[in-house]
């Protein structure tokens, strides 16, 4: 059974239709990788499998439930967002960020992301981009939510980290059971994912094989 499924979305930005009838089911202890251009509504297919917005039609369903019955802001509890923009509280350090929705101890988290005890004492606006970045994603590893949705979570890291990252992402999913969804531009790590689909004229196609056509 599915954790987490959309059921013919449709979602339009007014009057450019992004979805048109999407269905998609997404399981536990998989990664998933989104490709397509930009602007053709990657961001907001992530926002409405979150629970941050909601679709013109069609349903979203986690744990057999369709959310907008039980209510987004109790669904957005069971999913962890890492943002394209970081979305972190600058005036915290990175250890007060992530203990705001941690539910483990906030170091371990950081450093395994690359982070020294000192840069976590830091304010975040004296981070780095990339620095910030690895906040936002602990935050999200930090969690106990089931769900893991990730925007261009390697965008502003270097080769060497984004794989770290990647790799993790991956161990979130294959060890710790999660469903992992990350929309990216990135080739390296979408040939990472176990499924690969591709978001073009608002219709979501599962490349497969995985490898082929990235």
């Amino acid at each position: 059974m599915p954790i987490l499924e959309m059921n013919n979305v449709r979602y339009a930005y007014g009057k450019h239709a992004l979805l048109r009838g999407v269905s998609v089911q997404l399981e536990q202890g998989r990664m998933y990788a989104i490709l397509g251009p930009s602007g053709c509504g990657k961001t907001t297919l992530l926002s409405l499998l979150g629970g941050l917005d909601s679709p013109a039609s069609g349903r979203i369903i986690y744990q057999g439930e369709d959310i907008e019955k039980t209510g987004l802001a109790r669904h957005r509890r069971h999913a962890a967002f890492i943002f394209q923009g970081y979305n972190l509280i600058d005036y915290l350090t990175p250890m007060e960020n992530v203990a705001l929705t941690a539910k483990l101890p906030p170091m371990p988290v950081l450093e395994q992301l690359g982070l020294t005890p000192e840069e976590c004492r830091r304010s975040v606006l004296k981070l780095s981009g990339g620095q910030q970045q690895r906040v936002a994603i602990a935050r999200a590893l930090a969690s106990d939510a089931q769900v893991i949705l990730a925007d261009e979570p390697t965008g502003n890291l270097d080769e060497d980290t984004a794989a770290e990252i990647t790799s993790i992402l991956k161990d979130s999913a294959h060890q710790a059971g999660k469903c992992v969804v990350v929309v990216t531009h990135s080739k390296e790590l979408a040939k990472e994912a176990d499924v690969v689909m591709k978001l073009r004229k608002g219709g979501l196609q599962i490349i497969d094989p995985p490898d082929a056509n990235i």
